[in-house]
Formats: C-alpha cells, structure tokens, sequence
C-alpha cells in the first residue's frame, strides 16, 4: 500500500515539474537565450549572472554552463539570438537606390529601438569585463550574416546607378552605421526626415554616377 502511494507520489510530481525541464536541443536552447536576452534587460550586464538566466528560464545553472562557460559567450549567444528573432529582411527592389536604401532605413528605425537601448550599458559594461571594444562585440554577436547593404549596392551597380570604383566598405555601411548611431544616443526611433537626409544629402553625392 506505502509502495503504491509512493509511486503515485513519484508520478505527481513528474506531471507537475516545470515545462523548462522537459525542453530538449534547439527548443531548450533557445528558450534559454530568451532568458538570458530577458534577463540582461532587466538587471544589466553588471548585475546578469548564469544563476539569474537560470532562474528565469526555470532551469539550472549546469544546464546553461553545460552550453555556454561564462556570462560573456551567453551575452554574444543571446545578442545573435535576439537579432536572429528581429532580422531586418532585405527589402523588395523599388527600382532605385534611392527607394531601396530608404527602405532598408526605415525597416531598422522600426525593428531594433529595443536593441539599441539595452546596448548603450552593455557595450560599456562588457567592455570593462572583457576588454572587447563596441565593434568586435558587434562582429561577434552577427557573424556570418552578409550585408543588406552590399545587396543593395550591387542592384545599383547593375542597373548603373553607382560606380563601383566609388565604393568601399565605409561607404557602403554608413547610411546603416548613421542610423544605428542615432538609436543608440536617442532610444527613439529615427525621424524620416532625418533618414531622408541621411541618403539625399550624405550617402547618395558619395555613390551616384557621375555625368
């Protein structure tokens, strides 16, 4: 009779551990890296710990370290993680560089505020932690994923827009790094007249064929 009881016992609280704990593999992972993002959001890098994300992703800390060996590799996983969820689509050609770029902006404008905000005190922080500067935090956190911007160049290039000799990296990226500096210092979507600026009277002069 005590046997019995004691299995229904066992059975009980089987159906009753959290969802976290049956989790596997990629759904596991990836509820686990929406902690971390949660998280790190809430409490900021100084005070974000394994235990923390742990707790909130109703887990262990094994779990997490069994995955990743400090809090810095869990920032850069749930940095590429989050921007994965919010990836800026590349937009439909327009016919023009003009429209194409000015799509681009305002998709970002849109999508990654919240991003932007909670990276103005981990860039800082992280950086005092690990001595890694904004930018190879940055290329860490999206390795791997090509530029929307070169996609579109190349269009303009193919219907003789730009001259490809005007062309270089800093030139092809700085409508985006215009943009992502304005959410940064701002916390607040960019204005369209400022995106409007950003290509009619910076970006386009750079990049247009000449006559």
């Amino acid at each position: 009779m005590s046997r019995a009881a004691g299995s229904t016992s066992t059975i009980d609280r089987n159906q009753h551990r959290p969802a976290a704990a049956r989790r596997r593999g990629a759904v596991l992972e990836a509820a686990l890296l929406e902690a971390a993002w949660d998280e790190l959001s809430a409490v900021g890098y100084p005070r974000f710990t394994l235990d923390g994300v742990a707790a909130r992703a109703g887990t262990s800390r094994p779990v997490l370290a069994r995955r990743w060996s400090n809090r810095a590799e869990l920032v850069i996983a749930a940095m590429r993680h989050h921007q994965a969820m919010f990836a800026v689509p590349v937009p439909p050609d327009t016919g023009t560089l003009r429209g194409d770029v000015l799509a681009l902006l305002r998709q970002i404008s849109a999508s990654v505020g919240e991003v932007a905000g909670v990276l103005t005190f981990v860039f800082a922080d992280y950086f005092s932690a690990t001595g890694l500067p904004p930018s190879e935090i940055r290329e860490r956190a999206i390795a791997g994923r090509g530029s929307i911007m070169t996609t579109i160049s190349e269009r303009a290039v193919e219907r003789g827009e730009i001259d490809p000799h005007r062309l270089s990296p800093h030139i092809v990226s700085l409508p985006v790094d215009l943009v992502r500096h304005y959410l940064i210092m701002n916390l607040a979507p960019v204005p369209d007249e400022t995106l409007t600026e950003i290509v009619d009277r910076i970006f386009l002069p750079l990049v247009e064929r000449r006559p």
